[in-house]
C-alpha cells in the first residue's frame, strides 16, 4: 500500500476514504508546513496531498534530488503555491480539483459585489456598535446592482458561474477579458484591452488564476481607468492586485469601495484596508462549505488513486 501524506486537516469523510486505499499519515493540524516538513513529505511518502500555503518552491524540490514522492494531488483548484515546473524536472506529477469550487467561488462574489455596493458591512458594524439610531432616507446610501454592468476579469469556469448569476439574477450587462476567445452561454461583450474594460463597468471583478503571468495584473493603470463609483472585487488569488495601489484608489476616491476574499500577503491585511468602511474583508471563504470542501478531498483523494493503480490522472495540470 502506498505511502500518501495529507498535509493539514480536512473533513473526516476525505480521511476515510483515503485510508481506504493508502497508508495514510495525517497532519491534522490548521498550519502549513515548514520547508523542513516539505523536504521530508518528498523523502518519507509516494503521494502527497497539499494545500494552499503548503509552498513547494524550486528550492523544496532542488532539496531532494531523488524523490520517493510522484504525486503531489493538490487539493484546490489554485496551485501557484507549487512550482508545477521544478515539481516536473523532479519527476513528480502535480493534479487539482476543478469543478469542485466552481459553484462556490461565484457565490461568495455575488455576496462581495452586494456587500461592497449596499455597504453591508459598515451597515452591520454600525449595529454592532450600538451606533444605530433608526432608519432614516439617506442612510448608508449605496450602489443599486441590478441593471448595472460587471467586468469579469477572467472568463474561466468561475467566471462564467459569476457572468450567469448576475445577469440572469441582476439583469446585469456582462463585459469581459480574457486573453483568448470565449464562446459562453451568457450574453456578453469580451473587451480586448484591460483599461478599456476597467472604464465601462460599474463593477469588477477577478476571476483569473494566480501565478507570474497573473501577478499585480490589477494595479495602478487599471485603478485610474475606473469610474469613480465602481466597486471592485477579488475572489482570485491575493497578488493578482497590487495591494498598495488599491489602497492608494480607495483613499483617494478613485474607485468608492471593495469587497476582497484574498490579499497578496495572506494571511496578513494591511491595517489601511482593515481601517477603511468602504472595503469588506472576507478570511478567504471562497470554497467554505462542508460538502464543498468533501468534494474538493475526495477529487484530490481520486487523483491518488488513479496514480496508484496506474491510471491517467484525472486532472493533470
Amino acid at each position: 500500500m502506498l505511502k500518501l501524506l495529507i498535509t493539514r486537516n480536512l473533513p473526516d469523510r476525505v480521511i476515510a476514504k483515503a485510508r481506504e486505499y493508502f497508508d495514510v499519515t495525517y497532519r491534522d493540524r490548521p498550519q502549513v508546513m515548514t520547508p523542513d516538513e516539505m523536504r521530508h513529505s518528498l523523502q518519507d511518502h509516494d503521494v502527497v496531498l497539499p494545500t494552499l500555503g503548503d509552498l513547494y518552491r524550486a528550492e523544496i524540490f532542488d532539496a531532494v534530488p531523488n524523490p520517493r514522492c510522484k504525486l503531489l494531488a493538490n487539493f484546490g483548484v489554485g496551485y501557484n503555491h507549487i512550482d508545477v515546473n521544478a515539481a516536473r524536472a523532479a519527476g513528480i506529477a502535480v493534479t487539482n480539483t476543478p469543478g469542485a469550487v466552481t459553484d462556490a467561488t461565484a457565490d461568495i462574489a455575488i455576496m462581495l459585489m452586494l456587500m461592497t455596493c449596499r455597504r453591508a458591512g459598515e451597515g452591520e458594524r454600525l449595529v454592532r456598535a450600538g451606533a444605530w439610531e433608526g432608519w432614516h432616507p439617506t442612510q448608508l446610501l449605496g450602489l443599486h446592482l441590478s441593471g448595472k454592468t460587471l467586468g469579469v476579469v477572467g472568463m474561466g469556469r468561475i467566471g462564467q458561474a459569476i457572468a450567469h448569476r448576475a445577469h440572469y439574477g441582476f439583469g446585469m450587462t456582462i463585459k469581459y477579458y480574457n486573453r483568448s476567445q470565449k464562446k459562453i452561454d451568457v450574453p456578453s461583450e469580451q473587451v480586448g484591452l484591460l483599461t478599456d474594460l476597467a472604464s465601462q463597468v460599474d463593477v469588477m471583478v477577478t476571476a483569473v488564476p494566480g501565478g507570474a503571468e497573473t501577478k499585480h495584473l490589477i494595479n495602478a493603470e487599471i485603478f485610474d481607468a475606473m469610474q469613480s463609483h465602481a466597486h471592485f472585487v477579488n475572489i482570485a488569488r491575493g497578488d493578482v492586485v497590487k495591494e498598495t495601489d488599491l489602497i492608494d484608489a480607495l483613499q483617494t476616491g478613485k474607485i468608492a469601495g471593495a469587497g476582497l476574499d484574498v490579499y497578496e500577503f495572506e494571511p496578513k491585511v494591511p491595517d489601511a484596508l482593515i481601517r477603511m468602511e468602504n472595503v469588506t474583508l472576507l478570511p478567504h471563504l471562497g470554497t467554505a462549505a462542508l460538502e464543498v470542501r468533501e468534494s474538493m478531498g475526495m477529487m484530490a483523494v481520486d487523483n491518488a488513486i488513479a496514480f496508484a493503480r496506474g491510471n491517467a490522472l484525472p486532472n493533470p495540470v
